[in-house]
C-alpha cells in the first residue's frame, strides 16, 4: 500500500498489507487485551491517556510534518491538529470517571443503578483529511470506557496511523489496545463480521458509510457514521460582514477545503449579497497557495489527484448549469517544482441555485458556492433543501432570530457567529445523509458502552 506526496507526486514509502492471518491475529490480540484493559480502573486508564497527550505535544512537529507529507495539510495546520489530539486525550482522562459513573434511576423500592461497561473491541474505518484527529477523537473516549480499538487508515495516510500506534505503546498503552489494520476496503466486511468485534465506526463518504452500516446491520452490531456535509453558511442582513467573510475563507480553505463540517453553501440575503461576494472574492484571490511545508502557505494541495479532478469536474458542471466563476476555477500555475501537485485555486462561484451541482453536491475542496436568499425564511428553506445535515452557521446580530433558525435547521450542530468546529466538550455528528450517532462530549463516550441495568431486590 503506497503513500504518495500530493505536493510533488512522488512516492513516499510502501506499507505491507496485513493478510487474513495477520488481521485475525490482531483482532484476537485486541480481544485479549480488552479483557485486562477493561478491568483496570478508570484512573489507571486516565494515566495512560495523559502520557499519550504529553508525547503528542512533545512530538507535534515531526508528527505534523508526516501528515503534511502524506496528505498535503499546511504544516502549521498539521501541528495544530496534533495539539488538538493531545487536548482530547487529556480531556477524557479528566472527565471520563464522572461520565462513566453509575446512574441512579431513582427507584425507591430496590437498589437499582445503571452501569456504563465497555462493549469490547471497536473497529474504526478512518479517513485521510485529519489522520490524527479523526482517529484519536474516537479512540480517546473508547479507550477510557475500557474498550480496545482497531484502526483502519486510509491508504494515503497509513504512516500517520502507524505513528499513533507506536506513540501509544511508548506511552504505556498495553499491546493490542490500539492496533492498526493495514487492509484494503474489501477486507472491511470480514473484520466487522468477526465474532470478537463488538461495534464499528466510520468517518468518510456516503458510500463508505452505507457499506459499513450494511455490514454492521447484517451482523447486528452497533455503528456510528460521521459522513459528508454540504453545510449552509447563512449570512443575514445585519451580519458583521468582515467577520463573516474571514470565516467563510477559513471554512473553504482550511485543510484545502477538505473538512466535512465546514461551510460550503454560502446562503446570503439579497441586501448584502453584492458586498459579501466582492469581499469574499478578493479575500480568496489573495490567499497564498503553495508548498505546505512552508510556514507562509495558506492553501496546500488536495490529498490525491482524483480528488482534485473530481472537484474540477464539479466546477465545470456547475458553470454549465449557470454558475459564474468570480475567481479561481482551475489549477494554479505554481512553477515546475509543484507542477505535479494536486493543487486547485481558491474559487468562488456565484449564481448558484438548487439543482446546480454546487448546491446539491458536497464540494470537498477550496470552492465556495454563493446562493442568494430573499430573507431569513428563504435562507432557512435553502439551507434545509439538502440531503446532508451535519452543521450550519448563522451570521447575525439578532440572537433571538438565530435561536429560532437554529431550532428549525435540520442539522446536527448550529454555530452562531463562528465557524463550525469539533470540541471534546460538545457532541459532534449529523442527521440525514450526514450519518448518525455522536462523537465527543458525554454522548460520544457513551456510544460504545453497554448501558447495563442492575436491580438488587
Amino acid at each position: 500500500m503506497q503513500t504518495v506526496n500530493p505536493t510533488t507526486g512522488r512516492p513516499i514509502r510502501d506499507h505491507l498489507e496485513h493478510d487474513a492471518d495477520a488481521v485475525g491475529a490482531r483482532i484476537e490480540a485486541a480481544a485479549a487485551a480488552q479483557r485486562a484493559w477493561g478491568e483496570r480502573s478508570v484512573a489507571s486508564r486516565a494515566g495512560v491517556l495523559k502520557r499519550i497527550a504529553a508525547l503528542l505535544i512533545e512530538r507535534s512537529h515531526p508528527l505534523g510534518a508526516l501528515a503534511t507529507e502524506e496528505m498535503g495539510k499546511p504544516i502549521a495546520e498539521a501541528v495544530a491538529e496534533i495539539r488538538k489530539c493531545a487536548h482530547v486525550c487529556a480531556f477524557y482522562a479528566e472527565h471520563a470517571a464522572a461520565w462513566l459513573a453509575p446512574d441512579d434511576p431513582g427507584v425507591p423500592e430496590a437498589e437499582a443503578y445503571v452501569r456504563m461497561d465497555p462493549l469490547g473491541v471497536v473497529f474504526a474505518v478512518m479517513p485521510w483529511n485529519f489522520p490524527y484527529w479523526q482517529a484519536l477523537r474516537f479512540a480517546a473516549p473508547a479507550l477510557m470506557a475500557g474498550n480496545t480499538v482497531l484502526l483502519k487508515p486510509a491508504p494515503s495516510t497509513v504512516g500517520c496511523t502507524l505513528a499513533i500506534e507506536e506513540l501509544a505503546l511508548e506511552a504505556g498503552l498495553p499491546p493490542g489496545c490500539l492496533s492498526t489494520l493495514v487492509i484494503d476496503i474489501d477486507a472491511v466486511p470480514g473484520v466487522i463480521a468477526h465474532r470478537a468485534v463488538a461495534a464499528v465506526t466510520v468517518t468518510g463518504s456516503e458510500r463508505a458509510g452505507a457499506a459499513v452500516a450494511s455490514a454492521a446491520g447484517t451482523n447486528l452490531k452497533p455503528s456510528v457514521l460521521e459522513l459528508g456535509g454540504s453545510d449552509p453558511f447563512l449570512v443575514l442582513a445585519d451580519a458583521d460582514l468582515e467577520l463573516a467573510v474571514r470565516n467563510a475563507v477559513a471554512s473553504r480553505c482550511l485543510n484545502a477545503g477538505q473538512v466535512c463540517c465546514a461551510g460550503k453553501r454560502f446562503i446570503v440575503v439579497q441586501d448584502v449579497a453584492d458586498a459579501f461576494e466582492q469581499r469574499l472574492t478578493e479575500a480568496m484571490a489573495a490567499l497564498r497557495v503553495g508548498d505546505p511545508m512552508e510556514m507562509g502557505t495558506q492553501v496546500g494541495p488536495l490529498a490525491r489527484p482524483e480528488l482534485r479532478d473530481q472537484l474540477a469536474d464539479q466546477v465545470l458542471r456547475a458553470v454549465a448549469g449557470g454558475a459564474r466563476v468570480l475567481t479561481g476555477g482551475a489549477a494554479p500555475d505554481l512553477g515546475e517544482d509543484l507542477a505535479a501537485g494536486c493543487f486547485y485555486a481558491p474559487t468562488v462561484l456565484a449564481g448558484v441555485v438548487p439543482g446546480n451541482p454546487a448546491f446539491d453536491e458536497e464540494l470537498f475542496g477550496p470552492v465556495a458556492a454563493v446562493i442568494r436568499a430573499r430573507d431569513p425564511e428563504h435562507a432557512l428553506e435553502l439551507a434545509n433543501a439538502s440531503d446532508y445535515g451535519l452543521t450550519a452557521t448563522i451570521w447575525t446580530a439578532d440572537r433571538a432570530l438565530a435561536r429560532d433558525l437554529a431550532r428549525r435547521l435540520q442539522v446536527g450542530g448550529v454555530f452562531v457567529n463562528r465557524m463550525a468546529f469539533s470540541d471534546p466538550r460538545i457532541p459532534f455528528g449529523g442527521v440525514k445523509r450526514s450519518g448518525y450517532g455522536r462523537e465527543l462530549g458525554i454522548y460520544g463516550l457513551r456510544e460504545f458502552v453497554n448501558v447495563k441495568t442492575v436491580w438488587v431486590e
